[in-house]
């Protein structure tokens, strides 16, 4: 069990350092600035992955809420691309520093999270955001993806300082009393083999937020599942979909935020 439990630890230990390397090299070649950073929470102390482009002006800014596994590589990836286009990436931690490596833990952290304090999670992240001096305070998005994308929603819904959004196959909101809050754009991604968030409840959603008067973009994906963006997700990813849902983001991000790039 030991021997079992030190081989994870220097895995991870490895894993680690081959993305630190990989970081560096991409923050030089994409010309991005990166860092862990800290904020409060209410009375807690969070962190975040912050990506900035290492350029004159001022940024529009996206905050990057992670799936269930926790905030993964391939999260921070995702911030620094976003930074390489001219936004301020911030990519919020969640789970306080842990990730799962099995389905079964990370149902373990989502079902631990607190609604609430994920909400406050992210509005600590907008004000962190605004107090970055090269930051554009009236242009800020959220996207997320799987567990993230539900929150980005439940934000949209609670926050009104966002300026778009992005949904990534994250659980929907039926309430329209909850959706006529809603002041921001909202792209959806979604996935027509997604067994937890059917097409049909998918098109209901749109139907709704039209009725309500709400600018709403919708793309179900054919022949892939939930997480199909991730190529972490070996069973699901699909690279056409995947490349298709990116061009999507980045018109939609564009067309919203208005970046200088």
């Amino acid at each position: 069990m030991f021997d079992k439990i030190f081989l994870l630890l220097v895995i991870a230990m490895i894993l680690s350092i081959i993305f630190t390397i990989l970081a560096f090299t991409q923050e030089k070649k994409l010309n991005v600035g990166i860092q862990m950073v800290k904020f409060k929470s209410g009375d807690e102390e969070i962190s975040a992955f912050l990506a900035v482009p290492k350029a004159e002006g001022k940024f529009p800014a996206i905050v990057l809420i992670h799936e269930w596994w926790g905030l993964t590589d391939w999260e921070k990836e995702n911030a620094i691309r976003f930074a390489s286009k001219g936004y301020i990436a911030l990519s919020v931690d969640l789970y306080r520093g842990k990730l799962a490596k099995t389905p079964d833990e990370a149902r373990s952290y989502m079902q631990s999270l607190s609604p609430d304090v994920v909400v406050r999670d992210i509005k600590s992240a907008v004000s962190y955001l605004k107090s970055i001096d090269n930051a554009r305070p009236d242009k800020i998005g959220i996207i997320g993806w799987c567990m993230g994308g539900g929150f980005a929603l439940r934000s949209l819904i609670e926050i009104p300082d966002f300026s778009a959004g992005v949904i990534c196959y994250g659980r929907l909101v039926e309430d329209e009393k909850q959706l006529e809050k809603i002041q921001a754009p909202i792209l959806g991604i979604f996935a027509e083999k997604d067994r937890g968030i059917p097409p049909d409840a998918v098109k209901n959603f749109e139907e709704k937020m039209k009725k309500l008067g709400k600018k709403i973009e919708i793309k179900i994906y054919p022949n892939v599942s939930h997480a199909f963006m991730n190529p972490n997700n070996k069973n699901n990813y699909d690279e056409i979909s995947t490349k298709n849902a990116w061009d999507l983001i980045d018109k939609f991000f564009k067309k919203n935020l208005n970046p200088e790039k």
